[in-house]
Protein backbone atom coordinates (compact mmCIF):
# COMPACT_ATOMS: atom_id res chain seq x y z
CA UNK A 1 0.00 0.00 0.00
CA UNK A 2 1.44 3.40 -0.94
CA UNK A 3 2.07 6.12 1.61
CA UNK A 4 -0.46 8.30 -0.22
CA UNK A 5 -3.16 5.67 0.29
CA UNK A 6 -2.23 5.22 3.95
CA UNK A 7 -2.44 8.95 4.72
CA UNK A 8 -5.52 9.79 2.68
CA UNK A 9 -8.55 10.56 4.83
CA UNK A 10 -11.53 8.35 4.06
CA UNK A 11 -14.37 10.13 2.32
CA UNK A 12 -17.23 11.04 4.65
CA UNK A 13 -20.32 8.93 3.98
CA UNK A 14 -23.17 11.01 2.60
CA UNK A 15 -26.39 10.70 4.61
CA UNK A 16 -29.67 12.58 4.59
CA UNK A 17 -31.05 13.92 7.84
CA UNK A 18 -30.83 16.84 10.23
CA UNK A 19 -28.88 14.98 12.91
CA UNK A 20 -26.47 13.50 10.37
CA UNK A 21 -25.69 16.94 8.91
CA UNK A 22 -26.13 19.14 11.96
CA UNK A 23 -22.85 21.04 11.62
CA UNK A 24 -23.37 22.08 8.00
CA UNK A 25 -27.01 22.82 8.74
CA UNK A 26 -26.03 25.07 11.65
CA UNK A 27 -23.51 26.95 9.52
CA UNK A 28 -26.22 27.57 6.93
CA UNK A 29 -28.60 28.81 9.65
CA UNK A 30 -26.00 31.40 10.68
CA UNK A 31 -25.38 32.36 7.05
CA UNK A 32 -29.09 33.01 6.57
CA UNK A 33 -29.17 35.13 9.71
CA UNK A 34 -26.59 37.33 7.98
CA UNK A 35 -28.73 37.36 4.81
CA UNK A 36 -31.75 38.55 6.80
CA UNK A 37 -29.71 41.15 8.68
CA UNK A 38 -28.63 42.82 5.45
CA UNK A 39 -32.20 43.37 4.24
CA UNK A 40 -33.30 44.30 7.77
CA UNK A 41 -31.21 47.47 7.45
CA UNK A 42 -33.97 48.99 5.33
CA UNK A 43 -37.11 48.14 7.28
CA UNK A 44 -37.26 51.20 9.53
CA UNK A 45 -35.13 53.96 8.05
CA UNK A 46 -35.15 53.90 4.24
CA UNK A 47 -38.73 55.17 3.64
CA UNK A 48 -37.94 58.03 6.04
CA UNK A 49 -34.61 58.70 4.30
CA UNK A 50 -36.61 59.23 1.11
CA UNK A 51 -39.00 61.74 2.65
CA UNK A 52 -36.77 63.50 5.20
CA UNK A 53 -33.26 63.38 3.68
CA UNK A 54 -34.01 63.56 -0.05
CA UNK A 55 -37.38 65.34 0.11
CA UNK A 56 -39.27 62.79 -2.01
CA UNK A 57 -42.94 63.78 -1.88
CA UNK A 58 -44.67 61.08 -3.94
CA UNK A 59 -45.45 57.88 -2.03
CA UNK A 60 -44.95 55.87 -5.23
CA UNK A 61 -41.49 57.40 -5.66
CA UNK A 62 -40.62 56.61 -2.04
CA UNK A 63 -41.70 53.00 -2.52
CA UNK A 64 -39.67 52.69 -5.75
CA UNK A 65 -36.77 51.17 -3.78
CA UNK A 66 -39.05 48.28 -2.74
CA UNK A 67 -40.22 47.81 -6.34
CA UNK A 68 -36.58 47.65 -7.50
CA UNK A 69 -35.72 45.19 -4.74
CA UNK A 70 -38.76 42.98 -5.31
CA UNK A 71 -38.42 42.72 -9.09
CA UNK A 72 -34.70 42.03 -8.95
CA UNK A 73 -35.02 39.44 -6.18
CA UNK A 74 -37.90 37.72 -7.97
CA UNK A 75 -36.05 37.32 -11.26
CA UNK A 76 -32.88 36.28 -9.42
CA UNK A 77 -34.85 33.57 -7.59
CA UNK A 78 -36.09 32.30 -10.94
CA UNK A 79 -32.62 32.33 -12.44
CA UNK A 80 -31.10 30.72 -9.35
CA UNK A 81 -33.02 27.50 -9.91
CA UNK A 82 -31.77 27.26 -13.49
CA UNK A 83 -28.23 28.24 -12.50
CA UNK A 84 -28.00 25.26 -10.15
CA UNK A 85 -27.84 23.08 -13.26
CA UNK A 86 -24.57 24.81 -14.28
CA UNK A 87 -23.02 25.93 -11.00
CA UNK A 88 -22.75 24.48 -7.52
CA UNK A 89 -24.96 25.91 -4.82
CA UNK A 90 -21.92 27.07 -2.84
CA UNK A 91 -20.59 29.04 -5.84
CA UNK A 92 -23.91 30.85 -6.20
CA UNK A 93 -24.04 31.52 -2.46
CA UNK A 94 -20.62 33.19 -2.52
CA UNK A 95 -21.46 35.15 -5.68
CA UNK A 96 -24.52 36.56 -3.92
CA UNK A 97 -22.41 37.82 -1.03
CA UNK A 98 -19.87 39.46 -3.31
CA UNK A 99 -22.65 41.33 -5.12
CA UNK A 100 -23.98 42.55 -1.76
CA UNK A 101 -20.72 44.14 -0.61
CA UNK A 102 -21.54 47.73 -1.81
CA UNK A 103 -25.06 47.80 -0.34
CA UNK A 104 -24.47 49.08 3.22
CA UNK A 105 -22.04 51.74 1.97
CA UNK A 106 -24.51 52.98 -0.64
CA UNK A 107 -27.33 53.16 1.93
CA UNK A 108 -25.09 55.07 4.33
CA UNK A 109 -23.64 57.67 1.95
CA UNK A 110 -25.72 57.72 -1.26
CA UNK A 111 -25.80 61.31 -2.62
CA UNK A 112 -29.26 60.94 -4.16
CA UNK A 113 -32.41 58.83 -4.05
CA UNK A 114 -31.50 57.13 -7.34
CA UNK A 115 -28.45 55.63 -5.63
CA UNK A 116 -30.70 54.09 -2.97
CA UNK A 117 -32.86 52.53 -5.69
CA UNK A 118 -29.73 51.22 -7.47
CA UNK A 119 -28.43 49.75 -4.20
CA UNK A 120 -31.71 47.84 -3.92
CA UNK A 121 -31.08 46.25 -7.31
CA UNK A 122 -27.83 44.85 -5.89
CA UNK A 123 -29.62 43.89 -2.67
CA UNK A 124 -32.27 42.03 -4.66
CA UNK A 125 -29.61 39.98 -6.48
CA UNK A 126 -27.82 39.34 -3.20
CA UNK A 127 -30.99 38.15 -1.46
CA UNK A 128 -32.16 36.09 -4.43
CA UNK A 129 -28.92 34.12 -4.62
CA UNK A 130 -28.02 33.80 -0.95
CA UNK A 131 -31.47 33.08 0.48
CA UNK A 132 -32.34 30.69 -2.37
CA UNK A 133 -29.14 28.73 -1.87
CA UNK A 134 -29.43 28.46 1.91
CA UNK A 135 -32.98 27.08 1.69
CA UNK A 136 -32.08 24.71 -1.16
CA UNK A 137 -28.99 23.46 0.66
CA UNK A 138 -30.91 22.81 3.89
CA UNK A 139 -33.60 20.89 2.01
CA UNK A 140 -30.82 18.92 0.29
CA UNK A 141 -29.25 18.01 3.64
CA UNK A 142 -32.31 16.85 5.59
CA UNK A 143 -34.21 14.89 2.94
CA UNK A 144 -38.02 14.67 2.73
CA UNK A 145 -38.87 13.62 6.30
CA UNK A 146 -37.96 16.92 8.09
CA UNK A 147 -38.49 19.35 5.24
CA UNK A 148 -40.98 21.58 7.05
CA UNK A 149 -38.79 21.82 10.13
CA UNK A 150 -35.72 22.59 8.02
CA UNK A 151 -37.42 25.39 6.11
CA UNK A 152 -38.85 26.71 9.37
CA UNK A 153 -35.38 26.97 10.92
CA UNK A 154 -33.99 28.57 7.76
CA UNK A 155 -36.71 31.21 7.57
CA UNK A 156 -36.63 31.73 11.34
CA UNK A 157 -32.94 32.58 11.26
CA UNK A 158 -33.43 35.02 8.41
CA UNK A 159 -36.48 36.84 9.75
CA UNK A 160 -35.39 37.00 13.38
CA UNK A 161 -32.34 38.78 12.02
CA UNK A 162 -34.54 41.04 9.86
CA UNK A 163 -36.58 41.98 12.91
CA UNK A 164 -33.63 42.42 15.25
CA UNK A 165 -31.86 44.63 12.74
CA UNK A 166 -34.98 46.72 12.10
CA UNK A 167 -35.35 47.25 15.85
CA UNK A 168 -31.66 48.14 16.23
CA UNK A 169 -31.63 50.58 13.31
CA UNK A 170 -34.65 52.37 14.80
CA UNK A 171 -32.81 52.98 18.06
CA UNK A 172 -29.58 53.92 16.30
CA UNK A 173 -31.47 56.40 14.12
CA UNK A 174 -33.00 57.96 17.25
CA UNK A 175 -29.56 58.57 18.76
CA UNK A 176 -27.36 59.15 15.71
CA UNK A 177 -29.66 60.16 12.85
CA UNK A 178 -31.03 58.29 9.86
CA UNK A 179 -27.55 57.90 8.31
CA UNK A 180 -24.82 56.56 8.34
CA UNK A 181 -24.66 54.68 11.68
CA UNK A 182 -27.76 52.46 11.24
CA UNK A 183 -26.69 51.24 7.79
CA UNK A 184 -23.05 50.50 8.55
CA UNK A 185 -23.87 47.51 10.76
CA UNK A 186 -24.57 45.83 7.41
CA UNK A 187 -20.81 45.62 6.84
CA UNK A 188 -20.64 43.05 9.65
CA UNK A 189 -23.37 40.95 8.03
CA UNK A 190 -21.63 40.93 4.65
CA UNK A 191 -18.23 40.05 6.11
CA UNK A 192 -19.59 37.24 8.30
CA UNK A 193 -21.85 35.82 5.59
CA UNK A 194 -19.08 35.71 3.02
CA UNK A 195 -16.57 34.15 5.44
CA UNK A 196 -18.99 31.40 6.52
CA UNK A 197 -19.98 30.69 2.91
CA UNK A 198 -16.34 29.88 2.18
CA UNK A 199 -16.38 27.27 4.97
CA UNK A 200 -19.72 25.57 4.23
CA UNK A 201 -19.69 22.47 1.99
CA UNK A 202 -21.66 22.06 -1.19
CA UNK A 203 -24.66 19.69 -1.15
CA UNK A 204 -24.46 18.15 -4.65
CA UNK A 205 -23.76 14.70 -3.19
CA UNK A 206 -26.89 14.89 -1.03
CA UNK A 207 -29.04 15.75 -4.05
CA UNK A 208 -27.56 12.77 -5.91
CA UNK A 209 -28.30 10.49 -2.94
CA UNK A 210 -31.93 11.63 -2.70
CA UNK A 211 -32.38 11.10 -6.44
CA UNK A 212 -30.94 7.59 -6.10
CA UNK A 213 -33.27 6.80 -3.17
CA UNK A 214 -36.38 8.35 -4.73
CA UNK A 215 -39.01 5.67 -5.32
CA UNK A 216 -39.67 6.60 -8.93
CA UNK A 217 -38.39 8.77 -11.76
CA UNK A 218 -40.43 11.86 -12.69
CA UNK A 219 -43.73 10.90 -14.33
CA UNK A 220 -43.57 10.84 -18.11
CA UNK A 221 -43.85 14.30 -19.61
CA UNK A 222 -42.45 16.01 -16.52
CA UNK A 223 -39.29 17.61 -17.88
CA UNK A 224 -36.86 19.28 -15.51
CA UNK A 225 -36.18 22.37 -17.66
CA UNK A 226 -36.97 25.85 -16.40
CA UNK A 227 -39.69 26.54 -18.99
CA UNK A 228 -41.60 23.33 -18.29
CA UNK A 229 -41.20 23.68 -14.55
CA UNK A 230 -42.27 27.34 -14.61
CA UNK A 231 -45.51 26.45 -16.40
CA UNK A 232 -46.18 23.45 -14.15
CA UNK A 233 -45.53 25.39 -10.94
CA UNK A 234 -47.26 28.62 -11.96
CA UNK A 235 -50.58 27.32 -13.26
CA UNK A 236 -50.76 23.71 -14.49
CA UNK A 237 -50.46 22.00 -11.12
CA UNK A 238 -53.38 23.03 -8.91
CA UNK A 239 -51.53 22.82 -5.58
CA UNK A 240 -48.41 24.54 -6.84
CA UNK A 241 -50.58 27.30 -8.33
CA UNK A 242 -52.26 27.72 -4.95
CA UNK A 243 -48.91 28.01 -3.21
CA UNK A 244 -47.62 30.59 -5.71
CA UNK A 245 -50.61 32.91 -5.35
CA UNK A 246 -50.50 32.68 -1.55
CA UNK A 247 -46.77 33.43 -1.54
CA UNK A 248 -47.28 36.44 -3.81
CA UNK A 249 -50.00 37.95 -1.60
CA UNK A 250 -48.01 37.20 1.57
CA UNK A 251 -45.07 39.23 0.32
CA UNK A 252 -47.39 41.87 -1.13
CA UNK A 253 -48.37 42.42 2.50
CA UNK A 254 -44.76 42.63 3.56
CA UNK A 255 -43.87 45.06 0.78
CA UNK A 256 -46.85 47.22 1.67
CA UNK A 257 -46.08 47.35 5.39
CA UNK A 258 -42.39 47.97 4.62
CA UNK A 259 -43.27 51.23 2.88
CA UNK A 260 -46.57 52.25 4.47
CA UNK A 261 -46.22 51.54 8.18
CA UNK A 262 -43.28 53.90 8.90
CA UNK A 263 -45.14 56.74 7.15
CA UNK A 264 -48.57 55.86 8.59
CA UNK A 265 -47.44 55.69 12.21
CA UNK A 266 -45.12 58.70 12.08
CA UNK A 267 -48.07 60.67 10.64
CA UNK A 268 -49.98 59.66 13.79
CA UNK A 269 -47.29 60.92 16.15
CA UNK A 270 -44.94 57.99 16.76
CA UNK A 271 -41.19 58.51 16.87
CA UNK A 272 -38.42 56.47 15.24
CA UNK A 273 -37.92 54.18 18.22
CA UNK A 274 -41.63 53.26 18.33
CA UNK A 275 -41.72 52.70 14.57
CA UNK A 276 -38.60 50.56 14.90
CA UNK A 277 -40.38 48.50 17.58
CA UNK A 278 -43.37 47.90 15.28
CA UNK A 279 -41.21 47.14 12.24
CA UNK A 280 -38.97 44.88 14.32
CA UNK A 281 -41.72 43.00 16.17
CA UNK A 282 -43.42 41.79 12.97
CA UNK A 283 -40.42 39.91 11.47
CA UNK A 284 -39.21 38.81 14.93
CA UNK A 285 -42.46 36.96 15.57
CA UNK A 286 -42.49 35.81 11.97
CA UNK A 287 -39.00 34.41 12.47
CA UNK A 288 -39.27 32.83 15.93
CA UNK A 289 -42.69 31.40 15.18
CA UNK A 290 -41.40 29.41 12.23
CA UNK A 291 -39.32 27.18 14.49
CA UNK A 292 -42.60 25.79 15.80
CA UNK A 293 -44.81 26.18 12.71
CA UNK A 294 -42.28 24.45 10.45
CA UNK A 295 -42.35 21.45 12.77
CA UNK A 296 -46.15 21.68 12.99
CA UNK A 297 -46.44 21.64 9.19
CA UNK A 298 -44.77 18.20 9.22
CA UNK A 299 -47.36 16.93 11.71
CA UNK A 300 -50.72 18.42 10.70
CA UNK A 301 -50.06 19.19 7.04
CA UNK A 302 -49.31 22.33 5.07
CA UNK A 303 -52.81 23.45 4.04
CA UNK A 304 -54.32 24.18 7.51
CA UNK A 305 -51.42 26.46 8.40
CA UNK A 306 -51.44 28.27 5.06
CA UNK A 307 -55.18 29.00 5.00
CA UNK A 308 -55.39 30.01 8.67
CA UNK A 309 -52.22 32.08 8.46
CA UNK A 310 -53.52 34.17 5.55
CA UNK A 311 -56.74 34.94 7.45
CA UNK A 312 -54.78 35.93 10.57
CA UNK A 313 -52.71 38.33 8.44
CA UNK A 314 -55.90 39.90 7.08
CA UNK A 315 -57.06 40.44 10.66
CA UNK A 316 -53.75 42.19 11.39
CA UNK A 317 -54.50 44.88 8.82
CA UNK A 318 -57.97 45.36 10.25
CA UNK A 319 -56.44 45.94 13.70
CA UNK A 320 -54.02 48.54 12.32
CA UNK A 321 -56.92 50.73 11.18
CA UNK A 322 -59.48 49.94 13.86
CA UNK A 323 -57.16 51.08 16.66
CA UNK A 324 -55.38 53.93 14.87
CA UNK A 325 -56.52 56.48 17.45
CA UNK A 326 -54.03 54.65 19.71
CA UNK A 327 -51.19 54.30 17.18
CA UNK A 328 -48.66 52.39 19.30
CA UNK A 329 -51.28 49.84 20.35
CA UNK A 330 -52.51 49.59 16.75
CA UNK A 331 -49.00 49.07 15.44
CA UNK A 332 -48.02 46.49 18.04
CA UNK A 333 -51.20 44.39 17.76
CA UNK A 334 -51.08 44.55 13.98
CA UNK A 335 -47.43 43.49 14.01
CA UNK A 336 -48.26 40.56 16.33
CA UNK A 337 -51.06 39.30 14.07
CA UNK A 338 -49.02 39.79 10.89
CA UNK A 339 -46.00 38.08 12.46
CA UNK A 340 -47.96 35.06 13.71
CA UNK A 341 -49.90 34.72 10.45
CA UNK A 342 -46.78 34.91 8.32
CA UNK A 343 -44.98 32.42 10.55
CA UNK A 344 -47.79 29.95 9.89
CA UNK A 345 -47.66 30.47 6.13
CA UNK A 346 -44.00 30.80 5.22
CA UNK A 347 -42.39 27.40 5.96
CA UNK A 348 -45.57 25.54 5.06
CA UNK A 349 -45.59 27.08 1.57
CA UNK A 350 -41.96 26.19 0.85
CA UNK A 351 -42.49 22.68 2.18
CA UNK A 352 -45.68 22.32 0.13
CA UNK A 353 -43.85 23.23 -3.08
CA UNK A 354 -41.07 20.79 -2.20
CA UNK A 355 -43.66 18.05 -1.53
CA UNK A 356 -45.20 18.41 -4.98
CA UNK A 357 -41.90 18.71 -6.91
CA UNK A 358 -39.74 15.75 -7.92
CA UNK A 359 -36.09 16.14 -6.82
CA UNK A 360 -35.08 16.32 -10.49
CA UNK A 361 -36.92 19.65 -10.93
CA UNK A 362 -37.33 20.79 -7.32
CA UNK A 363 -34.73 23.60 -7.53
CA UNK A 364 -36.54 25.10 -10.52
CA UNK A 365 -39.92 24.67 -8.80
CA UNK A 366 -38.66 26.47 -5.69
CA UNK A 367 -37.13 29.16 -7.90
CA UNK A 368 -40.48 29.64 -9.65
CA UNK A 369 -42.39 29.79 -6.37
CA UNK A 370 -39.90 32.27 -4.94
CA UNK A 371 -40.19 34.32 -8.16
CA UNK A 372 -43.94 34.73 -7.70
CA UNK A 373 -43.61 35.22 -3.94
CA UNK A 374 -41.08 38.03 -4.27
CA UNK A 375 -42.93 39.70 -7.13
CA UNK A 376 -45.26 40.40 -4.22
CA UNK A 377 -42.77 42.94 -2.82
CA UNK A 378 -42.95 44.95 -6.03
CA UNK A 379 -46.72 44.48 -6.35
CA UNK A 380 -47.24 45.59 -2.75
CA UNK A 381 -45.11 48.70 -3.16
CA UNK A 382 -46.81 49.55 -6.47
CA UNK A 383 -50.32 49.08 -5.07
CA UNK A 384 -49.38 51.03 -1.96
CA UNK A 385 -47.84 53.89 -3.91
CA UNK A 386 -50.74 54.27 -6.35
CA UNK A 387 -53.46 53.97 -3.70
CA UNK A 388 -51.63 56.17 -1.19
CA UNK A 389 -51.14 58.95 -3.73
CA UNK A 390 -54.75 58.71 -4.91
CA UNK A 391 -56.72 57.78 -1.78
CA UNK A 392 -54.36 57.98 1.20
CA UNK A 393 -52.40 55.50 3.32
CA UNK A 394 -55.51 54.06 5.00
CA UNK A 395 -56.85 52.83 1.65
CA UNK A 396 -53.73 50.74 1.08
CA UNK A 397 -54.28 48.96 4.39
CA UNK A 398 -57.91 48.18 3.47
CA UNK A 399 -56.79 46.80 0.09
CA UNK A 400 -54.21 44.57 1.78
CA UNK A 401 -56.82 43.12 4.15
CA UNK A 402 -59.21 42.29 1.30
CA UNK A 403 -56.54 40.75 -0.94
CA UNK A 404 -55.13 38.64 1.89
CA UNK A 405 -58.49 37.21 2.90
CA UNK A 406 -59.27 36.38 -0.75
CA UNK A 407 -55.89 34.64 -1.11
CA UNK A 408 -56.62 32.49 1.94
CA UNK A 409 -59.91 31.36 0.39
CA UNK A 410 -58.16 30.51 -2.90
CA UNK A 411 -55.57 28.50 -0.99
CA UNK A 412 -58.36 26.56 0.71
CA UNK A 413 -59.79 25.70 -2.70
CA UNK A 414 -56.58 24.81 -4.60
CA UNK A 415 -54.09 23.34 -2.15
CA UNK A 416 -53.77 19.68 -1.28
CA UNK A 417 -51.39 18.06 1.20
CA UNK A 418 -49.28 15.00 0.54
CA UNK A 419 -51.86 12.96 2.44
CA UNK A 420 -54.65 14.35 0.25
CA UNK A 421 -56.06 16.73 2.88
Amino acid sequence: MSSTSRTSAPARPVRLGLRENWLQFTLLVIVNACVGGLVGLERTTVPLIGTEVFGVTSDLAVFSFIIAFGLTKAFTNLAAGALTARFRRKQLLMAGWLIGVPVPFALAWAPGWGWIVAANVLLGINQGLTWSMTVNMKIDLVGPARRGFATGLNEAAGYVSVGGTALLTGYLATGYGLRPAPELIGVLFVAAGLALSVVVRDTAAHVALELAQHPAPPPSGQGAGLGQTFARTSWRDRSLRGACQAGLVNNLNDGLTWGVFPLLFTDHGLGLAAVGLIKGLYPLLWGVGQIYTGHLADRVGRKPLIVTGMLVQAAGFVLALALLDHPLLAGVLSAVALGIGTAMVYPALIASVSDHAHPAWRANALGTYRFWRDIGYAAGALVAGVLADALGLNATVVAAAVLTAASGLLAARWLTDRSGR
